[in-house]
C-alpha cells in the first residue's frame, strides 16, 4: 500500500515543519454537546482545550454515582482533572480509580504497596525517562482508560507534568492528512520505550509476553465518539502498509503535532496534588529539570478497551 504524501511530507520533516502556523481550530467538546454547569464541585478551566482544576471533592472519600457521574463528564469534556491538597494514601488513591473499572499492573515498573500502585522514584542516581510525549502502555491490546497520579514527594523547583489533547491535534490536520490516515493501523511495542535501561535478558523474556499489536493511527474514543490521533513516539514504531522510509515521514509529522503548545495544559505540581487524565484521549510528558532533587510518585491505571 502506498500513501501519496502531501509536497510538505515528501522529504525529511525538520522539528518547523510538522506544526503549521496560523488560526488552530480548539473544539473542546463533541459536536452537538452543550456547555452545562456543575453542581457538585467547582471547576477552573488552566487551558482552551484541555486541564481543569477540581475544587470541593474529597478523593479520600466514596464517590457517590452522582459524583462519579459529574466527574466523569469532566474528564471527557477536559480530559485531565487536577485535584489540590488531597491527603489520601496510596489505597484512598486505588480506591478512587477503581470507580472507573479493573485496575491494571505494568510489569515494568516498580510496585508501591500493591500490584495497582507502580511508583516512580526519580533521583540524581536515578534520572526520569518520562520527558518524551507518549500515551501509556499503548503496547498493550487494551491500553490503559486513564490513569490516577500522585505526587509523593515533589522537588523544590521542576518536574512540571504536561499533556496534549490528541483530539484537537486531529482536528487540526490538513484535511488531505486526515483523509489519508483515517483508516490506517499502526505497531505499537514497548521495546523503543523500555530497552535503553532493561537488562537484555529480561527484555527478551519481556519480548514473549507482551509481543507488539496493531492500533488505527486514529481511534474513535468510545464515550465522546471523537477521531482522536493515536501514535506516540514512546511505542508507536511503523505504519501497516507503507515502507519503512515513508512510514518514518508520516509518523514524525503526526509525533509534532502533539508539541503545539494551544493543544497542551502544563501543571505544577504542590504536595498533595492529584492528576486524572484520559489516556485514550492524551499524550502526556514529565518535564525533566529537577535533578539533583528527588520526585517521587505513584501512579494507578485503570484497564481501557481495545481500540477502534
Amino acid at each position: 500500500m502506498s500513501v501519496d504524501l502531501p509536497a510538505r511530507l515528501r522529504s525529511s520533516v525538520t522539528p518547523d515543519d510538522g506544526i503549521l502556523e496560523g488560526p488552530r481550530v480548539l473544539r473542546r467538546l463533541p459536536d452537538g454537546v452543550e456547555e452545562r454547569p456543575y453542581e457538585l464541585f467547582a471547576l477552573r478551566p488552566l487551558g482552551r482545550v484541555i486541564g481543569a482544576e477540581i475544587s470541593g471533592v474529597d478523593l479520600g472519600a466514596p464517590v457517590s454515582p452522582r459524583l462519579r457521574a459529574e466527574l466523569n463528564r469532566a474528564l471527557l469534556e477536559w480530559k485531565v482533572l487536577f485535584f489540590r491538597d488531597q491527603h489520601i494514601t496510596s489505597q484512598q488513591q486505588r480506591a478512587f480509580a477503581a470507580n472507573w473499572g479493573e485496575l491494571e499492573t505494568n510489569p515494568f515498573i516498580p510496585r508501591g504497596d500493591s500490584d495497582q500502585v507502580v511508583r516512580f522514584t526519580r533521583t540524581a542516581g536515578m534520572p526520569g525517562y518520562e520527558n518524551i510525549w507518549h500515551t501509556d502502555v499503548t503496547w498493550r491490546p487494551n491500553p490503559a482508560l486513564g490513569s490516577v497520579l500522585r505526587l509523593v514527594e515533589v522537588p523544590p523547583i521542576g518536574g512540571d507534568t504536561m499533556w496534549a489533547d490528541m483530539a484537537a491535534a486531529y482536528d487540526n490536520l490538513p484535511a488531505d492528512v486526515r483523509e489519508r490516515i483515517d483508516g490506517l493501523t499502526a505497531v505499537h511495542d514497548f521495546v523503543p520505550g523500555f530497552d535503553r535501561f532493561t537488562d537484555p535478558d529480561l527484555l527478551a523474556q519481556w519480548q514473549d509476553a507482551y509481543p507488539p499489536v496493531e492500533h488505527p493511527v486514529v481511534r474513535i474514543h468510545p464515550e465522546t465518539g471523537r477521531r482522536t490521533l493515536f501514535v506516540n513516539q514512546a511505542f508507536t514504531t511503523h505504519i501497516v502498509g507503507l515502507d519503512r522510509a515513508e512510514s518514518d515521514r508520516l509518523l514524525r509529522y503526526l509525533f509534532l503535532q502533539a508539541h503545539t503548545p494551544e493543544f497542551q495544559v502544563r501543571f505544577r505540581w504542590e504536595p498533595d496534588s492529584v492528576a486524572f487524565w484520559d489516556n485514550r484521549a492524551t499524550q502526556h510528558y514529565a518535564v525533566n529539570d529537577y535533578h539533583p532533587h528527588v520526585r517521587i510518585a505513584e501512579r494507578v491505571a485503570i484497564v481501557g478497551d481495545r481500540p477502534y
